[in-house]
């Protein structure tokens, strides 16, 4: 008998688009390897007149406007959860953050817990605080009770991407192309990673 396929929510912040481009190819890669997805972004918290001061920030907000913004009943629906973050001084964004501080009564319920969990995150800069907002992201995934699955160096390319918490990508500025082979290599073998043990833990 064929086993449901795993149900895996990735909920993400991102600004200028970088993270939203991670997070999409994520998505991609999940229902390649089988899950159901939901790819929600969290709602903006930052003031017009902040936002207006970046050309790329009024852009990426218009792009996703008429997308559905995540609610707690997603990562309740899901078996595994990705999130997504630019690092912000070496922590989760606060549009993120305000997110999971919401879900403080599905983690009274138990609601959080058993599940998997990863995450992925961005910066301008090569050592801008990628593994510790990781490492912050997942303190909140302790409290859950939640399964954190890291990709360790399980595969080649972390060898070269070199994130063993998650996957991290440097901000690619004005390139046309927002994410690097390498860190899209990085991503779908976290996806597959997450998806193949939560199916293994389902079953």
């Amino acid at each position: 008998m064929m086993s449901d396929p795993v149900k895996l929510a990735i909920i993400y912040y991102s600004s200028t688009g970088t993270v939203d481009a991670m997070a999409r190819h994520a998505a991609t890669m999940a229902e390649k390897a089988g899950a159901e997805v939901r790819l929600r972004h969290v709602e903006e918290l930052a003031p017009d007149d902040v936002v207006a001061t970046q050309d790329e920030w009024v852009e990426h907000r218009k792009a996703v406007a008429d997308e559905p913004t995540a609610v707690p009943d997603d990562v309740v629906w899901a078996d595994a959860v990705l999130f997504g973050t630019p690092t912000r001084f070496g922590n989760v964004a606060s549009q993120l953050k305000q997110f999971i501080d919401t879900l403080g009564p599905q983690w009274g319920e138990g609601k959080l817990a058993d599940k998997t969990y990863a995450g992925f995150t961005a910066a301008k800069t090569m050592h801008g605080g990628h593994e510790s907002t990781l490492l912050a992201l997942y303190n909140t995934i302790h409290h859950f009770g939640g399964i954190v699955v890291p990709p360790g160096y399980t595969d080649d390319i972390k060898f070269e991407e070199g994130n063993p918490y998650g996957v991290s990508q440097v901000d690619q500025g004005d390139s046309d192309e927002p994410l690097t082979d390498t860190a899209s290599e990085a991503l779908t073998h976290l996806v597959n990673r997450l998806v193949t043990i939560t199916g293994k833990l389902n079953s």
